[in-house]
C-alpha cells in the first residue's frame, strides 16, 4: 500500500503546524528561524505531494525553486542573527530592539 495524497497532506500539515507553534511560542531567534524553515519544507511537502498526484511537474519545479530561495534566505538569515548576536550578545527576541541600535 502506498500513502495516498491524503497522508501527504496530512504530514504537511502536522509539520506546518509544529512550525507554526514554534515561532509563536519560542523567544530564540535560531529556532524561530529553523521553525520557519519547517513551515517552508511542510508547503514544499504539499506541492510535491499534488504534482505526484495530478502527474505534473510544475509543481516539483516550483519545489526546486522554492528550495533555491530557501537556500539564500538561510544565509542571510544567518548572517543578521549573528550579526545581532556581536552586537547584543544575546539571539532572545526580546532582548533585540532594532530602533535602539
Amino acid at each position: 500500500m502506498f500513502p495516498s495524497l491524503n497522508h501527504y497532506l496530512i504530514l504537511s500539515a502536522a509539520l506546518f503546524c509544529i512550525g507554526a507553534a514554534g515561532v509563536l511560542t519560542r523567544k530564540n531567534a535560531i529556532i524561530i528561524f529553523a521553525s520557519i524553515e519547517l513551515m517552508l519544507n511542510a508547503v514544499n511537502l504539499a506541492f510535491a505531494a499534488f504534482a505526484r498526484h495530478w502527474g505534473d511537474v510544475s509543481g516539483q519545479i516550483f519545489v526546486i525553486f522554492s528550495l533555491a530561495v530557501a537556500a539564500a534566505e538561510v544565509a542571510v538569515g544567518l548572517a543578521i542573527i549573528v550579526a545581532l548576536f556581536r552586537h547584543k550578545e544575546s539571539v532572545n527576541i526580546d532582548d533585540v530592539n532594532l530602533m535602539k541600535w
